[in-house]
């Protein structure tokens, strides 16, 4: 299987990003670990689903945990890191999308890249096996854990993982979902801290959420109609049909989440 152009032509330095020391490493060598260990993946996912169902067995009949300085920590964490990510990502993607054609630029073609924006991708999927302790703490301190939690953790990384193993142009979108998880984990720390926040807040995560689906759902159309008219696209079938199937039910479920939380008949029912 060959590596993509985006892995053999990387520049350390661009006209639109400057790639620090460290976020120079080795791609090619990266990009073949993840895919001789796909099985470490889908072992991660497997132990997470175990955990979660002996974990829910195991705080039965147990008092809930407060963890509440570890909780507010751990999301402050996760929101400067994904602040950053954001930060490293934006540059990039504006440049690519200042072309002509840029839609098909960005999705298909997607040169020039930058060392920069390959490190934070890279951690941002490795992200997502931390992230795996949101539902830590769900579970030790007794709240309601909803399915489209564990779905949506267990899913997003196998999609990550699968992305950057086959180095889809379309990953360097990743600054998008590090946007949504800025403003995500710094309303769970404020939340933890015991500040009260509207409801009207929660209300624009959640529809910051749908956006962002929505967005996934049309770079697989555009996929779809890019290989319809017989232009070359080196997005793989893999990623793009299991993905766009995987965002399909996270649209489906997260339009679902916002109907029974914020529609004006369970505002009235909540009265």
């Amino acid at each position: 299987m060959e590596l993509s152009e985006d892995a053999k032509f990387v520049d350390r330095v661009s006209e639109f990003v400057v790639a620090y020391d460290f976020e120079v490493y080795d791609i090619i060598g990266t990009i073949t670990w993840f895919r001789e260990h796909r099985i470490i993946m889908y072992s991660i996912v497997g132990l997470y689903l175990f955990s979660i169902y002996f974990g829910l067995k195991w705080m039965k009949h147990r008092p809930a945990y407060t963890l509440t300085r570890p909780l507010i920590f751990w999301n402050i964490g996760l929101a400067l890191f994904s602040i950053i990510c954001t930060l490293r990502g934006i540059p990039e993607a504006l440049y690519n999308f200042s072309k002509p054609d840029r839609t098909f630029q960005v999705i298909c073609v997607g040169l020039p890249h930058n060392y920069a924006t390959s490190f934070w991708a890279l951690l941002l999927v490795l992200s997502k096996v931390v992230e795996f302790g949101d539902t830590a703490f769900i579970i030790l301190r007794k709240q309601k854990l909803i399915a489209l939690h564990w779905f949506h953790h267990a899913a997003t990384l196998w999609m990550c993982w699968i992305g950057y193993e086959y180095y889809e142009t379309t990953g360097r979108a990743f600054f998008v979902n590090a946007f949504v998880h800025s403003f995500m984990y710094s309303y769970y720390a404020l939340k933890a801290m015991k500040i009260k926040i509207p409801r009207k807040i929660s209300q624009a995560l959640t529809t910051l959420q749908i956006v962002q689906l929505t967005l996934g759902m049309y770079i697989a159309s555009a996929t779809m109609y890019f290989l319809a008219q017989g232009r070359p696209c080196r997005m793989h079938f893999e990623t793009v049909c299991m993905g766009g199937i995987i965002i399909g039910v996270f649209l489906v479920l997260f339009v679902r989440f916002y109907i029974d939380s914020y529609s004006l008949k369970n505002k009235i029912k909540k009265i």
